[in-house]
């Protein structure tokens, strides 16, 4: 139950780089503050704008021309509440909605939405890789194969911006909508659709077969469950007074900044159906589901040779700027539910590689043809988990025992819910009706949905059924829950037990400039210890003989160093500290943990490498890979230089 796994306390803030980094000043005026909290949504709104957006469009306006137009406002309308409420809870409590429901729900149940959220993620990065190969391709005329493997290398672009911080980031994340909004301004023109249709369009209906699916397949593009865990992080970046007018001002400011942003995601998607539906259905070309076929015919179609250009750059544009939102909710979503923090390039690396791998299959064996009944089925599936981060959040933003009096009103709760169920219910009928078909064409092999899909879609219903009851009953019963609850546990003061003074002293000599500091230091610890403590001087021969041939390598560097430890040995004698040394040979990081597993020291002492970022993948990073495999006490000094 949601009792078994809480405790109230400090919380481990989202996006620790960029929590509180922008700040609000008070006496800024309406616009300027404004500008100040303009940003969080226009991440998010990406997500609304990603290449799988742009498939299920496309098929929507060709197979129906206007018709779901109103499929796409009320996904908006959708969108526009739920994100708000995201931004709510994550300003109100300080945690994101991953946090929340890990204190909100028992271990178990936290895994099971961990792994959900982590499917719809992997499901928005498959759209996004898909997206920007196929742009390449039709820009470069480059292999949609090659296309799928050049973007596993957006995760430099990744590493720069977040470096840059989040105001850079947002401010790259504009420009790519910018680019995206000017290219399909430039389609929608030169189609010169019908604006009478358009409006006929809001009517809501389901005009033929397969139009529920792409209805479907438009919801789940529009609201994607990893956007919310997203937004309720990303709020959190701003700086905000937390008194009552300060948390309400915050509120309404990103309410603001909500509306604005995915407003502008329906025009881009608007764009994107409008365009379809002049240009292909008014054509006759019905079954015009694939992105490349779609700016194959462009050009023929309006005669104007800057409409695929145009198409193609708006595309990859797409795909970048999904990508970088797509990485951080990830990041957001393992470190909530799991506490499990990487670094953002092994996130960006790990979520990729999930995307790739289906990617690649399904274009070595069904061919470049089949990528766009991907790009809808990745939507689809993005739709069916979106329930299950919506229930959780309207939980939690209707409860004053979570939101004390920035709980939102009954009348917002009802809206809210319907919108839930309208989710749910659109869903259910889904499933249902692809299992009934796969059952149907099955024939003899069915028992092999009734063994695997129908368990699955059961175990699925139930969950769904439980995050809908229990929060409610709990409320109801009065079960108390803490305000902001920490994902570390009690905040209880550990004991204090000073620790065995270190007699015994390991020292990682590299013979650089970093020595300095870190002999400094070693002396200056051996004497405070008093009579007995040593000085170990640690080196290892890294040479390329020495990778190869271990302590059986002895060439000039491996005789040069063993002199010089001689050297360090001698002089630490001078000063009055008794020092001995030891040689490894090969790879730092292993050799480092062989001596000190072999000389059992009290402290370790090991000077900073002084580069980071790129030089980390090219120098290697022998701390990080040391501290976690001895269980020795390690301090790093910093370089003297």
């Amino acid at each position: 139950m949601a009792s078994k796994d809480r405790g109230a306390g400090a919380q481990t803030p989202s996006l620790g780089g960029a929590h509180a980094s922008v700040a609000v000043p008070r006496q800024l005026s309406f616009w300027r503050r404004l500008f100040a909290f303009s940003g969080p949504a226009y991440l998010v709104s990406v997500g609304y704008m990603d290449p799988g957006n742009w498939a299920t469009d496309i098929a929507a306006g060709s197979k129906f021309g206007y018709a779901l137009i109103w499929v796409l406002a009320m996904s908006n309308l959708m969108a526009i509440l739920l994100q708000s409420l995201s931004a709510r809870l994550g300003i109100v409590t300080g945690m994101d909605l991953a946090q929340a429901c890990r204190a909100m729900f028992d271990r178990r149940v936290s895994r099971v939405l961990w792994l959900l959220a982590e499917v719809a993620i992997a499901a928005c990065d498959l759209a996004e890789v898909l997206g920007s190969a196929i742009g390449l391709q039709l820009l470069f005329h480059l292999p949609l194969l090659i296309g799928v493997v050049i973007t596993a290398f957006d995760t430099l672009l990744l590493l720069v911006l977040q470096s840059r911080g989040v105001r850079m980031m947002e401010a790259f994340i504009v420009m790519l909508i910018t680019t995206i909004g000017g290219c399909l301004a430039i389609e929608v023109v030169l189609s010169k659709p019908a604006w009478g249709a358009i409006v006929g369009g809001v009517v809501p209906s389901l005009p033929g077969p397969g139009a529920l699916y792409l209805a479907i397949g438009i919801l789940g593009a529009t609201v994607m469950p990893h956007n919310l865990y997203l937004h309720s992080a990303l709020v959190q970046s701003r700086r905000i007074t937390q008194t009552p007018a300060g948390i309400r001002s915050g509120v309404k400011f990103n309410v603001i900044d909500s509306l604005v942003a995915l407003n502008g995601a329906f025009f881009v998607n608007a764009a994107l159906l409008v365009m379809a539906a002049a240009t292909f259905f008014r054509a006759g070309l019905h079954d015009v589901a694939e992105i490349q076929d779609a700016h194959r015919l462009l050009q023929p179609i309006l005669g104007a040779a800057v409409a695929p250009i145009a198409f193609a750059v708006a595309l990859i544009a797409s795909g970048q700027s999904s990508t970088i939102t797509g990485t951080l909710a990830g990041q957001i979503v393992m470190e909530g539910f799991v506490q499990i923090r990487l670094r953002p390039v092994v996130r960006r690396l790990l979520t990729r590689s999930l995307a790739i791998i289906p990617a690649v299959i399904t274009i070595v064996w069904y061919g470049e043809r089949a990528t766009g009944n991907l790009l809808v089925l990745s939507q689809v599936v993005l739709s069916l988990q979106l329930s299950f981060a919506v229930i959780p959040l309207i939980h939690l933003v209707s409860d004053p025992r979570w939101m004390g009096q920035y709980t939102i009103r009954p009348v917002l709760q009802a809206v809210s819910w319907l919108t839930a169920g309208t989710i749910a219910a659109l869903n259910l009928k889904l499933s249902y009706d692809a299992i009934a078909g796969a059952m149907s064409g099955a024939g003899s092999r069915s028992w092999l949905l009734w063994v695997t899909a129908v368990p699955a879609a059961a175990g699925l219903v139930a969950l769904l059924g439980y995050v809908t009851v229990v929060p409610w009953l709990e409320r109801r019963r009065g079960a108390p829950t803490p305000a902001i609850a920490s994902v570390h546990g009690p905040t209880a003061m550990p004991a204090v037990v000073p620790p065995a003074v270190a007699r015994r002293i390991a020292v990682a000599i590299d013979f650089s400039g970093a020595d300095t500091a870190v002999l400094s230091h070693a002396v200056t610890l051996a004497r405070a210890a008093g009579r007995g403590a040593t000085v170990l001087l640690l080196h290892v021969v890294e040479s390329g003989g020495a990778r190869m041939m271990g302590d059986e390598m002895q060439d000039n560097e491996a005789r040069g160093d063993q002199q010089r430890l001689e050297l360090y040995r001698n002089e630490l004698a001078e000063l009055g500290v008794d020092a001995s040394y030891d040689l490894g040979f090969g790879n730092p990081a292993d050799q480092l943990v062989a001596l000190i597993v072999a000389h059992k020291p009290d402290l370790v002492v090991l000077g900073s490498h002084g580069h980071r970022g790129v030089g980390d993948f090219v120098h290697g990073t022998t701390v990080e890979r040391l501290r976690h495999r001895v269980r020795v006490p390690i301090m790093v000094v910093p370089s003297a230089a």
